[in-house]
């Protein structure tokens, strides 16, 4: 109670009743009323949300018998007593905070008006309020992520992430041990492995294969029923709480054909043991054995075969491969890429049945259903997103089918890397820590081109000077340098661009004051003065090198006169426009006919004559596809009244042009390569063919590994893959191994035996320089290796002179500001080991912040003079105004 309040017994029921009782105040909502009946043993309605004298007692009985030793704590990391907060119920908190705000504006704008006769409802009600909080949480909130769209599993896995950060969660400094530990309920409804590797580790998970979020936020797993020794086909979904109980058997326990456990005795789970039990005993099942783990986990063969932290760092790398130019599934899969492919809307399912009535590479036409394909754009990740046509005109599709391929896939199956064939040898010292040798061939053939696409910005906005121009007369700059422009200053679809060549001319009105209004209206008749603007234009960065695919240019439409072009320009677009529209209205009135006709047993002519008013069905059905065709017509004024209007660009925006550039990057030194089983590298070399080591019959190997990521890795999963794709390859088959229930060893050296290949995957390989067999045999094989998007054309740098920071006057860092290489302590230190004391003088001076000194050195090196004389360093200046900032009064004096 307050400190003022008296203190009564009517007080202390009227704060009582405002805390628990009042519903204005209070909800338990239906998951606490529900949390509440499960501890208690009550059976109260979920839609009694508020406290009643029954609950408090109940609640203070069950205190008193945990005093008493009576009862169970709970479990605080038991999923039964952990829930998933959906965007919904974070979105309906937003909203309640907002509408609360406008509660409270109403009221104090109520309070301020003294009469109410002439009150308007618009003055009152400040809607603002409601919107800014809900944008707020979209735009500004920890659980608000820009989509992960590398490839197809990391758009999926981002879409099932679990958090247990952001608001009204933990935080990372705070989470302890057990938080991020494994818990025995996970099982089924939480991922073991997926989750990151650094200071996230457990509190940011992946919901496993099969798991659901019920209504009320718990995590359910299904099981398979089992009664009376024999599993039936009933599939329950199970929360953990309703779990804790139960007998449940594995997914691979042995059955006969009529769902009877075949083994007297059965290993189950219990709580958290492994008792074995008669078959009578079970309650339970599982579903299958990839229900323990996550959708990126479940992609690795012979999962089982890993040790768990490479088998984390193999289902994380997954979602960091660039989808490849050209694609190829992996001999050695565990029948879940075609699920993901289909499932991550990656690839385009048809709609009806049909005929393919025409194919070309942008569009596909079943029956009379057009499909337009993605072509070349640009994901989040600047990865390109391409689609590809794999039906044949003539050909029949099945509703639900594949017809287009897109990125990272295959023949409708996830394809994130290539089938290569692996060596595992040391070789000359090239592969040592793990680094990578690989193939010229490779390169040649393609195997490991990415294609990236990357969006360069620029905007012409009002300055206080005057406006800001996008032109092709820009000073200073030869014809040679604008050869790729067009007449308003923009470059060009189709043009090759490299570092330093102008996408767009830009020119900003510069001047020591500003002009007065006389100046302005002489400006506006005579035109600009060639002196008064400066040079802003947009410019390929360094690093970047290839051809531009698309130019996007935004602008206000003036109110003025629309020049010729424009009016051509949008005289296209309209028409365009209201040929798709067209088309597509054509589509759902045929569809209409046709379905009606299907529906009153008539043919198709004599639907437009004939009179259903009598039959409800037919109405309902003519009426859906009216609506449809209205809406459609609608959306069509819509989109062409947005291409008259304009765009809408911020405040003292005047234009915006979005210029795309797609670069093909062929694999090199300094990429990142991995497999599915964590092994993970380093091209250190791309080896000559003729050079690598080569088998009997001269096939030379094309990717040599390091045999020592092995034995200390515990990632065996990688050599049982080797040997079963290389086996597959002889045999030209796929194989599937899913996870825990993949070959086993005598199965995969009766398909080596079957190929024709030795049991033990081991061959003499010869050296490609001397052409002498190596000392012992060699195990080769398949891998399927992955290209990781940390490529050494993003992350190499080099800088020579460049931003400096204004208050230390040293070099920025970081590539992104095209900054320097940091001299930090320990450099310092070995510089001073070796005493090299001028080239550190050099370094911590005029190569840094030594203003004075960096001038001299430029005049000195111009004049071809060699002496240095340095002056103060910038930092030390800085230092001496810091001690002067805390009161002191330090002076530097010269030395007599």
């Amino acid at each position: 109670m307050r400190p003022t309040e008296p203190v009564t017994k009517e007080a202390a029921e009227a704060l009582f009743y405002r805390l628990f009782f009042d519903p204005a105040r209070y909800d338990l909502e239906r998951v606490g009323r529900f949390i509440l009946n499960r501890k208690l043993g009550m059976d109260v309605s979920l839609e009694k949300r508020i406290l009643d004298s029954a609950t408090v007692i109940k609640v203070i009985e069950y205190l008193i018998n945990l005093k008493e030793g009576i009862g169970k704590i709970d479990d605080i990391d038991h999923l039964g007593n952990r829930r998933v907060k959906t965007v919904g119920e974070l979105v309906q908190n937003q909203v309640r905070i907002g509408l609360s705000r406008v509660e409270r504006s109403i009221r104090e704008r109520l309070s301020i008006i003294g009469e109410l006769d002439n009150l308007n409802v618009h003055y009152l009600i400040n809607s603002k309020l409601l919107s800014n909080q809900i944008r707020d949480f979209f735009a500004r909130s920890q659980l608000s992520q820009f989509m992960d769209q590398i490839n197809p599993l990391a758009e999926m896995t981002h879409k099932r992430r679990l958090s247990a950060l952001g608001p009204g969660g933990l935080s990372r400094e705070r989470a302890g041990f057990e938080v991020r530990d494994i818990h025995p309920s996970h099982y089924g409804r939480v991922c073991p492995i997926e989750t990151p590797e650094g200071p996230n580790i457990g509190l940011i998970a992946s919901l496993s294969t099969f798991a659901r979020v019920n209504q009320l936020g718990l995590l359910e797993t299904p099981y398979r029923k089992a009664e009376d020794g024999r599993v039936t086909k009933k599939i329950d979904y199970l929360t953990a709480d309703i779990e804790e109980d139960k007998v449940i058997a594995q997914a691979n326990a042995q059955l006969d054909e009529s769902g009877n456990f075949t083994d007297r005795e059965v290993s189950c789970r219990f709580k958290d043991d492994f008792p074995k039990v008669a078959g009578k005993q079970v309650q339970y099942m599982d579903v299958s054995p990839k229900q323990l783990v996550s959708v990126a986990a479940s992609l690795i063969p012979f999962l089982e075969h890993d040790d768990a932290n490479r088998a984390l760092m193999g289902s994380n790398m997954q979602r960091q491969a660039v989808p490849l130019m050209i694609t190829e599934p992996p001999l050695v899969g565990t029948q879940m890429e075609e699920k993901v492919a289909r499932d991550s809307g990656t690839v385009v399912l048809a709609e009806e049945s049909g005929k393919v009535t025409s194919v070309d590479s942008s569009s596909v036409t079943i029956g009379k259903k057009i499909y337009r394909l993605k072509k070349f754009t640009r994901t989040n990740a600047d990865t390109c997103l391409n689609q590809r046509p794999l039906v044949k005109p003539g050909q029949q599709v099945e509703k639900g089918d594949v017809f287009a391929d897109g990125i990272a896939t295959n023949g409708g199956e996830l394809a994130l890397g290539r089938n290569v064939l692996a060596a595992f040898m040391p070789w000359r010292g090239y592969n040592f820590e793990d680094a990578i040798l690989i193939n010229e061939k490779i390169v040649r053939e393609d195997a490991f081109t990415s294609i990236h696409i990357e969006e360069f910005e620029i905007e012409a906005t009002e300055t206080r000077l005057g406006n800001e121009e996008i032109t092709r007369d820009i000073p200073n700059v030869s014809e040679e340098a604008l050869r790729n422009l067009d007449e308003n200053g923009i470059i060009r679809i189709g043009a090759e661009v490299s570092p330093g060549d102008i996408l767009v001319g830009k020119i900003t009105p510069k001047t020591d004051s500003e002009p007065t209004p006389e100046e302005r209206l002489l400006r506006a008749i005579f035109g600009e003065k060639a002196g008064d603007v400066r040079d802003t234009s947009l410019i390929v960065p360094p690093g970047v090198e290839g051809v531009v695919i698309e130019v996007h240019v935004f602008s206000r439409k003036d109110r003025g006169r629309k020049s010729k072009e424009e009016k051509s320009k949008e005289f296209q677009k309209i028409k365009e426009l209201k040929a798709y529209y067209k088309q597509e209205i054509e589509f759902a009135q045929t569809e209409k006919t046709a379905r009606l006709a299907q529906l009153l047993g008539i043919d198709k002519k004599k639907v437009e004559k004939m009179d259903f008013s009598d039959n409800e069905e037919a109405k309902i059905l003519s009426a859906s596809f009216d609506e449809q065709i209205q809406e459609l017509l609608a959306e069509q004024e819509q989109e062409v009244e947005k291409v008259r209007r304009g765009d809408e660009l911020p405040a003292g925006v005047l234009k915006r042009v979005v210029v795309y550039i797609a670069t093909k990057r062929k694999l090199s030194e300094g990429d990142k390569l991995a497999g599915r089983h964590g092994n993970k590298g380093v091209v250190a070399r791309i080896v000559p063919e003729e050079d690598m080591p080569f088998m009997a019959d001269g096939t030379p190997v094309e990717i040599v590994l390091n045999p020592l990521g092995v034995p200390s890795r515990m990632n065996v999963g990688q050599i049982l893959e080797c040997h079963l794709g290389w086996a597959a390859k002889a045999l030209g088959i796929s194989v599937s191994c899913p996870v825990f229930d993949g070959a086993s060893e005598s199965e995969i050296k009766e398909m080596l035996k079957k190929a024709g290949l030795p049991e033990d995957g081991k061959v003499n390989l010869y050296d490609g320089y001397s052409g002498e067999p190596f000392d012992h045999k060699i195990t080769v094989g398949y891998m399927y290796i992955m290209k990781l998007i940390h490529l050494v054309d993003e992350k190499i740098h080099a800088r020579s002179i460049g931003p400096y920071s204004l208050v230390t006057q040293q070099p920025l860092g970081g590539k992104a500001q095209f900054g320097g290489q940091r001299l930090g302590e320990m450099e310092v230190w070995a510089l001073e080991a070796y005493g090299a004391a001028f080239s550190l003088q050099e370094m911590l001076t005029v190569k840094s912040d030594d203003v004075s000194g960096r001038t001299r050195i430029y005049e000195a090196i111009v004049k071809g003079e060699q002496r240095l004389t340095h002056g103060t360093p910038e930092s030390f200046n800085v230092l001496i105004k810091e001690l002067q900032g805390l009161g002191l009064d330090i002076r530097t004096e010269k030395a007599k």
